[in-house]
C-alpha cells in the first residue's frame, strides 16, 4: 500500500513539475531594479533563485559570526554549572565559605542562578549570616518564587520560629497558590503552633499535587488527623469532626487512638472502645491496642476481658501483654499484672514494660523493686542495658517457649516466631 501512495505522489509531483515548466516556459515573467541609473533586468525564475541563494549566504555569514560567541557563551555555562556542582558538593561536606563562594560565581549563568541562590541561603544560615539568607532568598525569588517562599519558611521552622513560618505562609495558603514544598511547611508550622484546623485544612490542595510519597504523605495525614481530633474542646465537635472524616481517615491508626483518648476524656469513653473494638475486629495495631488499655474513665473489666480474648490470635505480642499489664495494675491485680509484664519482657524488653512493671510493685508496696523497674525504663530510654531484678525475684528474659503459639500467614501457611535472640 505504501509503493502505491509513494508512486501516485511522485506521478503527481512530476505532473505539477511539468505544468509549472510549461507555465514559465511560456511566460518566464519580467523583473526590473532600478538603483540610481543602472537598471538590472532578468525574468522571475532568477529573481527568486537569487533571493533564495542571497538568504543561504547571509544565514552562513550571521552563524560564522556568531560561531565565537556561542563557543564563549557554552564555556560560561559549562564552568557555571562546574561552580555550581562544586558549590553544592561543598554544602553537603560542611565547606559553607567555599560553597558561597562557587555558588555565587554559579550564579553568572541565569538559568543557574535560583538553584545557585537557593543553596547560598543554606550555606550562609549555617554561617549564622542571616542578613545574607535573606538577600540571597529575595534574589532566588525574582525567578523562582515558590521555592525561595518555601526555603525561606522551612529556614524559620529550622531555627524555631514557627509563628513565623505559619505567618509567612498563610497569605498564600488562603489563596491555595503554594508549592507542593510549601504546602509541607505550611502544615508542619500550623501543627507546631498549634492550629490543627488549618493543617487539617491545607491536606487537601497538599494530596492533589500527588509531589509526596503515598507513605509520606500518609504519615503528614496521620498526624494531622490526630492533633486536630485531640483539640477537640467538646464532645459534640469532636464527634462531628469524627463523622466528618472519610472511611479510610477513620481507619488510620493514630486518628483512631487519638479519637478515643480524647472521647474519653471528655466523658464518653464507650464510644472510644467501640471503635477500637471495630477496628480490631479487621485489622491488627499496636498503638490502637494501647490506646485501648489507656481510655480514662471506660470499665477496666470490661476491657481487660476484651484484651485477653486478642492475647488468642497474638500471644507474642509485646504492647498487647504490656497493656494487659496495664488494665490489671488499674484494676488492682498486682500478681496478673506481674505475669503478664514479665513475659512481655521475656519476648523484648521496653521502657514502657518496666515501667508498668514498676506501677505493679508499687500499687503493691514493693518501693524497692519498682524503683529498680523505673531505672530500667530510664535505662532503655537512654539506649543503655537493663539489670536483672534482685533477690528472690527470677530472672527475666531467658524463657520464653511458654509464650510461643502457631502463627499462621495470610495464606494459612503455618510459622513461629523465631525466639532464637
Amino acid at each position: 500500500m505504501r509503493y502505491w501512495l509513494a508512486g501516485l505522489l511522485l506521478v503527481a509531483a512530476m505532473l505539477a513539475a511539468a505544468v509549472g515548466y510549461h507555465w514559465l516556459a511560456s511566460d518566464p515573467g519580467y523583473v526590473l531594479v532600478r538603483l540610481g541609473s543602472t537598471n538590472y533586468e532578468t525574468t522571475v525564475v532568477v529573481a527568486v533563485v537569487a533571493l533564495v541563494l542571497l538568504w543561504a549566504l547571509i544565514s552562513v555569514i550571521w552563524r560564522l559570526a556568531r560561531w565565537p560567541l556561542r563557543l564563549w557563551f557554552r564555556r560560561v555555562r559549562k564552568k557555571s554549572r562546574e561552580r555550581l556542582a562544586n558549590g553544592l558538593v561543598a554544602l553537603a561536606e560542611g565547606r559553607y565559605l567555599r560553597a558561597e563562594k562557587e555558588l555565587a560565581r554559579a550564579t553568572q549563568y541565569r538559568e543557574l542562578r535560583a538553584p545557585a541562590l537557593l543553596a547560598t541561603a543554606r550555606a550562609a544560615l549555617a554561617l549564622g549570616e542571616t542578613a545574607r539568607v535573606d538577600a540571597a532568598l529575595d534574589e532566588a525569588a525574582e525567578t523562582a518564587p515558590g521555592a525561595a517562599l518555601a526555603l525561606r519558611a522551612r529556614l524559620k521552622r529550622e531555627r524555631g520560629q514557627h509563628a513565623e513560618a505559619y505567618q509567612l505562609l498563610a497569605a498564600e495558603a488562603r489563596t491555595t497558590t503554594l508549592v507542593p514544598a510549601a504546602w509541607v511547611e505550611y502544615i508542619e508550622a500550623a501543627l507546631a503552633t498549634g492550629d490543627a484546623a488549618a493543617a487539617m485544612t491545607a491536606l487537601e490542595p497538599l494530596a492533589r499535587t500527588q509531589a509526596l510519597a503515598p507513605a509520606t504523605f500518609a504519615a503528614l495525614e496521620a498526624r494531622v488527623l490526630a492533633a486536630v481530633l485531640g483539640a477537640q474542646r467538646s464532645a459534640d465537635g469532636l464527634n462531628a469532626q469524627w463523622a466528618a472524616l472519610t472511611r479510610a481517615q477513620r481507619r488510620v491508626p493514630a486518628a483512631l487512638a487519638a479519637y478515643a483518648r480524647r472521647i474519653a476524656e471528655l466523658g464518653q469513653p464507650l464510644a472510644g472502645m467501640s471503635e477500637i473494638e471495630g477496628y480490631l475486629r479487621k485489622d491488627w495495631s499496636e498503638p490502637v491496642v494501647l490506646a485501648y488499655a489507656e481510655l480514662a474513665g471506660a470499665d477496666t473489666g470490661a476491657r481487660l476481658r476484651q484484651a485477653e480474648g486478642w492475647l488468642k490470635q497474638h500471644p507474642n505480642s509485646v504492647v498487647l501483654l504490656t497493656a494487659l499489664g496495664r488494665l490489671c495494675v488499674a484494676g488492682r491485680l498486682w500478681g496478673k499484672a506481674r505475669e503478664y509484664l514479665e513475659r512481655a519482657l521475656a519476648i523484648s524488653e521496653t521502657a514502657a514494660s518496666w515501667e508498668a512493671l514498676g506501677d505493679g510493685y508499687a500499687g503493691d508496696g514493693s518501693h524497692a523493686l519498682a524503683e529498680h523497674c523505673y531505672r530500667n525504663a530510664l535505662r532503655l530510654s537512654r539506649g543503655e542495658a537493663s539489670e536483672p531484678l534482685p533477690g528472690s525475684v527470677p530472672r527475666l528474659g531467658l524463657d520464653t517457649k511458654a509464650a510461643v503459639f502457631e502463627e499462621r500467614s495470610e495464606h494459612g501457611v503455618p510459622r513461629l516466631p523465631d525466639l532464637s535472640s
